[in-house]
């Protein structure tokens, strides 16, 4: 028997919150003095009003050890935990815990991947090992329609925020191995970025029939839409998973971002 733990930055689609395998961990977020908890509570559109209204902009924090110790809680003997990169956050059993050097469906995707390991039989050990090296293997990109969050939280220069909102112009943006964010690219207008971010994930990825390929978008189900018709122009993937972004991802994506992880 296995449990797989992710933190509330990584979606879980209503498939994968029935399947009896999969639980998340919330994180809170704070706008302005205002606290939130990212569960099945969370409002998506309240959130980014306040975000929007918001100077200084939001904050995160990481779940308590205690809600992580009672997620641990249960008669499963593997238990797998799948957290945001280390590079943006903060009783026996077999406990891995997995820095998934990715965030939002990127961490979805490393939780699928454990549970096709551990459905096919493979011991513990194996199991670990085996994600740690498709965790290598992966790539996380997305595209955001404003880029006030990430100034706001100092991962952005005012100039390069102030250029790309006043220009239209929207920076293609992926993780790099060990987790940061870099530029990819950039086009003007969020349809032309977004292919291009397709064609860039397109281009970097091998043996794409046997990967899952996710999109997450924040309060924008037809731009996941068309990412998914672009993509199958291209590629032919295992399956292919659609999901509203959760708190911590709504925070960074902001209203009409786009996430794609394979």
């Amino acid at each position: 028997m296995y449990k797989i733990i992710i933190d509330s930055c990584g979606e879980l689609s209503e498939e994968l919150k029935a399947d009896g395998h999969f639980s998340n961990v919330p994180l809170e977020l704070e706008v302005d003095g205002y606290r939130i908890c990212d569960d099945e509570s969370f409002d998506q559109k309240d959130f980014l009003r306040r975000v929007k209204e918001s100077i200084k902009g939001p904050k995160s924090a990481c779940p308590s050890p205690e809600s992580y110790m009672s997620a641990y809680e249960g008669p499963e003997e593997n238990v797998y935990v799948v957290t945001l990169s280390s590079k943006w956050s903060g009783s026996y059993k077999n406990i891995h815990v997995f820095n998934s050097k990715s965030a939002s469906i990127g961490e979805t995707i490393i939780g699928l991947k454990i549970q096709e390991f551990e459905e096919d039989g493979l011991p513990f050990e194996e199991v670990v090992t085996k994600v740690e090296e498709h965790i290598a293997s992966m790539n996380t990109f997305f595209v955001l329609e404003t880029l006030e969050t990430l100034r706001k939280a100092g991962r952005l220069s005012n100039l390069k925020a102030m250029i790309a909102n006043t220009l239209n112009i929207k920076p293609v943006m992926g993780s790099t191995k060990e987790g940061t964010i870099q530029q990819l690219g950039q086009a003007r207008g969020m349809k032309k970025a977004m292919v291009q971010m397709v064609q860039d994930a397109i281009k970097c990825t091998k043996d794409c029939e046997k990967r899952v390929l996710a999109i997450a978008h924040c309060n924008c189900p037809e731009r996941a839409q068309f990412v998914k018709e672009q993509v199958e122009k291209l590629a032919k993937f295992k399956k292919i998973v659609i999901v509203d972004t959760a708190g911590v991802s709504s925070m960074y994506a902001n209203d009409g971002g786009i996430i794609l992880a394979l």
